[in-house]
């Protein structure tokens, strides 16, 4: 393939328009523009600190209590030296 000319474009903006229309392509552009302006703005939201967030529950601990059963498959055999 050789390097495309001006004239290549021409002739394939050309065949874009009459299969899509000049409406439909300018309707898919403003689309394109208001991806990118979201995106931008996702972006710039990412870079604000996010707030703490309040757990709706206090947080809870379990504590091990001697003499209780392992769960299965964890062994409670501690070998020392």
């Amino acid at each position: 393939m050789g390097s495309t000319s001006i004239w290549h474009w021409i002739v394939v903006g050309l065949i874009v328009v009459l299969l899509f229309g000049r409406g439909k392509i300018s309707d898919m552009m403003g689309d394109v523009a208001k991806g990118i302006k979201a995106f931008k703005k996702g972006m710039a939201e990412d870079d604000t600190p996010a707030k703490p967030v309040q757990p709706s529950e206090p947080v809870r601990t379990i504590d091990h209590q001697a003499g209780t059963a392992a769960p299965t498959g964890a062994t409670t055999d501690h070998k020392v030296g």
